[in-house]
């Protein structure tokens, strides 16, 4: 590939008359060292074009050493291809490997940034049409082949028609018009930092991809000369979101005491606290992964999550897809010890209700795998009855969720070291450290007073 090399040194010399040439009138132009020149038949051509090149210069273009042109015209012979066609594209290549979770946040994130590069044209769409048809069919490789409504089609016509080239997102002003889209959600209130910063990944990788395909006069990602401040993210557990030891028997003892649905789910909700399991992980735990002996800590073996996407974005239409563990390679797996009454728990579960045909621990009614919304709702009737009015109104335990945090924080300040605490909890030790500050700081406060105890011991002066 030849390297783009742009320049402001132009100079553009007055026209030079050859009257024994076909074409007699020459002009003649200078890019950084590289000397450039064209010929014409007519003064008036030589004038035009003259003319064009100093126009550009004024306006402050840069030119191609190499080819003389401006970066307009490079840009115009490089094709019209649209930020609309070129993401449909994208889809279309990332769709076959791609996880169900994943093509959905692809769609989210394009659906949001779109609407940002398209033309003032009359007859757009309104907002929710336009994140209909985008979200629902432009984005969801599943659905090409089928026939949209109307309105949508409408829509959807509309967009190709006026969306802009790729190519003018070389301009910082239309890259900071897309991070803008980003902050914000459509009812123009701000936009989670997390989910900004995912949309913000999937915008440089589409341009990534814009750039390998040379729509660009510069093979340089055009985010990455843009500045552009991304919205705060707070990454760390609030300590006040942690139950302790005590808290969390009392909400298990009410998830058990919620009926049949409840005493189904209470060893659900303790492999999260326990073994410090997320949810998808919990929901595909077969009696397979699982070493529970009669005496002393067992072991469950993970493998996999079962992820909840959405009938339209897996490969055969169910509501979840199977995945490989979290960061984790396709075939790896993730050992967590036990402790002994948690094993006993898990024995009685197995005895009392068995297993799915697959081998799963947990299920709906009908077999089924565990809905969010289901044992959501279990929990949330578990929290009024086992805390007090202000704990029940505060952070505390407030998402299922929030005992995986209560478990891996329960680790550290017991005092296992962070390196295996992040081992066990499937993280990097840089996440945990991250994600636990907070956590970790009160574990500080404690082994000071450890050492201050232990120097006292020894009459060290403190």
């Amino acid at each position: 590939m030849r390297r783009t090399v742009l320049t402001y040194d132009v100079r553009v010399y007055s026209i030079e008359t050859r009257k024994d040439r076909p074409k007699p009138y020459r002009l003649h132009w200078l890019v950084g060292d590289r000397k450039h020149s064209k010929s014409y038949t007519l003064r008036a051509q030589a004038d035009g074009r003259r003319s064009e090149l100093m126009t550009a210069a004024r306006k402050g273009e840069q030119f191609d050493r190499d080819t003389g042109l401006p970066v307009s015209e490079l840009r115009a012979q490089r094709g019209s291809v649209t930020w609309y066609q070129h993401t449909r594209a994208y889809i279309d290549r990332k769709w076959a490997a791609a996880p169900a979770k994943s093509r959905k946040n692809y769609a989210d994130a394009l659906a949001t940034i779109t609407p940002a590069l398209l033309k003032p044209a009359k007859g757009r769409p309104d907002a929710a049409l336009l994140r209909a048809a985008l979200y629902g069919w432009a984005y969801n490789r599943n659905r090409w082949e089928l026939t949209p409504p109307e309105e949508i089609a409408a829509a959807l016509a509309w967009v190709e028609k006026n969306s802009l080239p790729v190519s003018e997102l070389e301009e910082a002003k239309t890259v900071r018009s897309a991070l803008d889209a980003l902050g914000l959600k459509l009812d123009g209130t701000p936009a989670a930092p997390r989910t900004a910063r995912r949309k913000r990944a999937c915008l440089s990788e589409v341009l990534g991809l814009a750039v390998e395909e040379k729509y660009f006069t510069v093979p340089v990602n055009p985010i990455t000369t843009v500045k552009w401040t991304p919205p705060k993210s707070v990454e760390e557990v609030d300590p006040d979101s942690v139950a302790n030891p005590r808290q969390v028997r009392a909400l298990l003892r009410a998830v058990r005491e919620h009926g049949p649905r409840g005493a189904h789910l209470e060893a659900f909700f303790g492999c999260l606290y326990y073994a410090s399991m997320r949810p998808a992980e919990a929901t595909a735990l077969t009696l397979a992964q699982c070493h529970l002996p009669e005496s002393g800590w067992g072991t469950l073996t993970l493998r996999k999550g079962a992820v909840r996407a959405g009938r339209g974005w897996t490969n055969d239409g169910s509501a979840h897809e199977a995945r490989h563990l979290k960061a984790r390679a396709e075939k790896d797996s993730r050992p967590v010890p036990i402790p002994p009454h948690f094993v006993r728990q898990l024995r009685q579960h197995v005895a009392v209700h068995g297993t799915a045909s697959d081998g799963r621990l947990f299920r709906t009614n009908r077999g089924g795998l565990l809905q969010e919304t289901g044992y959501g709702e279990v929990w949330a009737a578990a929290r009024q009855s086992a805390l007090t009015e202000p704990e029940a109104a505060s952070l505390l335990a407030r998402r299922p969720y929030d005992l995986r945090h209560a478990g891996v924080s329960f680790w550290l300040s017991s005092g296992v070291d962070p390196m295996e605490c992040a081992r066990r909890a499937g993280h990097s030790v840089a996440v945990l450290l991250r994600v636990y500050a907070k956590v970790l700081a009160r574990t500080q406060e404690r082994a000071n007073k450890r050492i201050e105890e232990a120097m006292r011991d020894w009459n060290e002066p403190e």
